[in-house]
Parts: C-alpha cells; structure tokens; sequence
C-alpha cells in the first residue's frame, strides 16, 4: 500500500505542484479542493499520465465535518496519510478596518486557522498511533508583517503559524513533524494570483517578471523544497522556513506597502 500525501488546497498552483511531485515519488496523492471538479480531473489525470496515482475531492473546508470526514475516509479507503499539506489560502483583499465585516474577518479565521487545528485534529491520531507523519504547512507573508487593510489575512495568518508553534510543541516527541513554510513572494499561479488580477494582468505580470526572468516564485520549484522537508530525518527538522524569488526583498527589509 502506497503512503499518502494529501493536500487541501490543491489548485494548479502550489498545491497542485506539490501533489505531482510527491506522486513522482511512489505516493498516492490525494488533492482536496473548493470547486472546479474539471480542474481537479485534469489535475488526477496529469499525475496518473505521468505514471502516478491521485485521487480528487472537492472539499469546502468551512463546512462542519468536511475536513474530518474526508480524512477519516482516505485512512480507511486508500491508505495511511504519511504527509498532510495544509496549503488553503485566506486572502480576503485588501479593506480597510471600517469596509471590514465580522463575517469577513471570521471568515479568514475559518479558512487560516480554525480549518488547521480541524486537521490537525483529525490526523494526528492516526499519525501518533503509526508513530510518524509529516504536516506541511503554506502561509504568507502576512504572517510575519500586518499592512494597511490586511487586517483578516494578516491577524489569521498570524493564528496560524502560533498554531504550528504549539503543534510542534507538542507533538514533535511523539513523531510528527510540523514545518511551516513560508512563501514570501508573488506565486506564478493561474488560480490564485491570476485570479486576482485577472488574465490580462497576470500575463502582463508573467511577462514582466516572470517566465525567463524567475522573478515569480515557481510552484514546481517551491514543490522540490516541499518534498525534501517531508524526507528530513529528525535530527535536523525544520520547523520553519522561507522562500523568495531573488529579485524580491525579505519580509523584514521590505518597505510597508501603501495601497
């Protein structure tokens, strides 16, 4: 039986990636997604052409007993999950305090933080029992620095690396690693940037910085970092780590944005 690495949040861009490259190497990948049934299918069907195996489940994690059920039945149908990667977005756009609903900033706290310690707590025993398991965890930069109007993102992104920090507290005696990744850049990702944007911008984007220049983040590369983080033995467990394209400044140099 193959082990499993199953990703929520598993669109065509870092979450998808992250799913082809673990099935390159023997696992069954198991992508979990909000919508678009035909993308996932073409997600599935590009693993398996390239020889691997996947499964694919719309999955709305906000729904009560979605995350929890759905992981409940991959142990039970396909197989025990080795690695969870937890790589939902939260990105509510930029608002001002007062343009701020309570729905809306509850809303960034579902999907950022309430939906991982779901997870967690869903997995984690099973991962206790085998006496291993890997959970990967994507976040932002928004996680290290609040900006104007970012008060959601910034304040559920925060919840959810100190959600990683007492995991691992907890849990890294008893087998499990937990590395909280840190994406401190714009992503080359058709479903999450793009859409934001908008098609005509994105491409402008991609052929400003992106493409040859490598001033994007490429999730097929941040994919090759996901999988050796997975594979580290644990005397030398990262708990986190950053990336960035080279054109871009760190988080902490990086001048406060006015928008």
């Amino acid at each position: 039986m193959k082990p499993v690495c199953m990703v929520i949040g598993a669109g065509a861009g870092i979450g998808g990636n992250v799913g082809k490259r673990f099935a390159q190497e023997g696992y069954h990948a198991v992508l979990c997604r909000r919508s678009d049934q035909q993308g996932l299918d073409r997600l599935v069907k590009s693993i398996e052409d390239d020889g691997g195996t996947a499964t694919g489940f719309l999955l709305n994690a906000i729904e009560p007993d979605s995350i929890e059920d759905c992981i409940a039945a991959v142990e039970a149908d396909i197989g025990p999950i080795d690695t969870l990667v937890f790589n939902l977005g939260a990105q509510t756009g930029i608002v001002s305090l007062g343009d701020t609903t309570n729905k809306m900033f509850e809303l960034g706290w579902r999907l950022a933080t309430f939906s991982l310690f779901r997870a967690a707590s869903a997995v984690f025993p099973y991962m206790q029992k085998r006496g291993k398991g890997t959970l990967l965890v994507t976040t932002a930069t928004a996680a290290f620095r609040g900006n104007p109007g970012q008060h959601t993102h910034a304040s559920a992104m925060g919840g959810r690396r100190m959600l990683c920090q007492t995991l691992n507290a907890e849990f890294a005696s008893k087998g499990i690693h937990v590395a909280h990744i840190l994406i401190d850049g714009m992503v080359d990702a058709p479903d999450t940037l793009g859409k934001i944007m908008g098609e005509e911008r994105f491409q402008e984007l991609r052929e400003s910085r992106g493409l040859e220049h490598d001033g994007l983040v490429l999730p097929e590369k941040i994919a090759e970092t996901y999988f050796h983080v997975s594979q580290q033995h644990r005397s030398t467990w990262t708990y986190e780590i950053d990336m960035r394209s080279f054109t871009d400044t760190a988080w902490w140099n990086h001048p406060i944005l006015d928008f």
